[in-house]
């Protein structure tokens, strides 16, 4: 069994989401089936909206990259599923690193609130809500950055490798009549 038959075993089919009652407002838009066709332009697109999305937004990203799927007609399942670069294991390094990235880019340095884990001043919601502002810009910057450059790297490496793998299939099989 392929991968790929593997993959599409674990995802629910069109007919199963549009089932459920908090899509069927979606309705035929969902049910279209160039949204769930795995084809290399779909799936690359898929995966570069669900990237971008992934490391731009911090909450409900799925369904903004589901809504963006459907709008730029990409593999809807393929966005939804690779927006999970982002969880609780790589939050963390990912924010941080388009932090830094963000820090570089406007030339800010890190205030002294966001170098010390602990706001000063404890049970002061000033303090907290002055230290968001202070990382705001550069983590927006970065996050933007980042989001941006892995989004079209994505889609580029998705199309290349699909490509370069039908390429090799057809070879294999020039070859052996």
């Amino acid at each position: 069994m392929s991968l790929l038959e593997r993959l599409q075993r674990h995802i629910p089919t069109r007919e199963q989401l549009a089932d459920k009652r908090w899509l069927r407002w979606l309705g035929p838009v969902l049910l279209e089936p160039r949204l769930w066709h795995w084809s290399r332009r779909g799936v690359a697109l898929g995966v570069g909206i669900g990237v971008f999305f992934g490391l731009l937004i911090p909450i409900i990203q799925i369904p903004f990259s589901a809504v963006a799927a459907v709008v730029l007609r990409a593999n809807v399942p393929a966005a939804a599923a690779s927006t999970l670069i982002t969880n609780p294991v790589t939050f963390g390094p990912i924010y941080y690193a388009a932090y830094q990235l963000g820090a570089w880019v406007t030339g800010e340095d890190a205030p002294a609130e966001a170098r010390t884990p602990l706001p000063q001043q404890t049970g002061a919601d000033e303090s907290f809500w002055e230290s968001l502002a202070n990382v705001g810009l550069p983590l927006f910057v970065g996050l933007s950055i980042s989001a941006t450059i892995a989004g079209v790297s994505s889609y580029a490496l998705i199309s290349f490798g699909w490509y370069w793998r039908v390429m090799r299939r057809r070879r294999r099989r020039l070859t052996q009549k």
